[in-house]
């Protein structure tokens, strides 16, 4: 039987493992220590490549995976960051930094989360490619608990090269009355 809870979880790193090797090999070895650690993983996304934000120069190694769990939201933050730390993640003020591993809980089956230490859902997975693409091919229909948009949906609307045409004002309507005082449409 699956655990009471699911979430989603984005993972990067920009940083070659000196065990595990490229950024994508580390994702990997990422969702395997997950999985060991108790988690159930349902889904795992495709890892995909992306430009780094703020002053990181390295291209990131992006994914998701859907998990079940009895923890609840901040029970798992600390085992994440627990794995992070396995992993040989330092924190050390400068946000935006290469990474050797980063685990974001993004969603949540419970639906919002507002502490000092995480809030759910993320506050900037709207607007970040890197994160919505592997989310998609995992829970394309999870329905953001603030907008009540899937993630599909703001994906599109984050990836949607042009603005939709404006609509055309609508034309003058001639209204004449019939004998009878029914209006008719020209």
């Amino acid at each position: 039987m699956t655990p009471g809870w699911r979430y989603v979880i984005a993972l990067g790193s920009n940083i070659a493992h000196p065990q595990h090797g490229p950024p994508h090999r580390v994702l990997r070895a990422a969702i395997t220590a997950l999985a060991g650690d108790g988690l159930q993983v349902i889904a795992a996304a495709p890892i995909i490549a992306s430009a780094p934000l703020g002053p990181s120069r390295r291209r990131y190694a992006n994914g998701a995976v859907l998990i079940a769990t009895a923890l609840a939201p901040l029970a798992l933050l600390d085992r994440l960051q627990a794995i992070e730390t396995t992993f040989g993640r330092t924190r050390r003020g400068q946000r935006w930094r290469a990474r050797l591993l980063d685990l974001d809980i993004i969603l949540w089956s419970g639906g919002t989360v507002q502490s000092p230490r995480l809030t759910i859902p993320h506050p900037h997975y709207r607007h970040r490619r890197f994160v919505l693409e592997p989310v998609c091919h995992i829970a394309a229909n999870w329905r953001d608990p603030h907008n009540g948009l899937c993630v599909k949906h703001t994906f599109a609307r984050l990836t949607r090269s042009t603005r939709l045409p404006m609509a055309p004002p609508p034309h003058p309507v001639l209204r004449a009355h019939s004998s009878v005082g029914r209006a008719t449409d020209f």
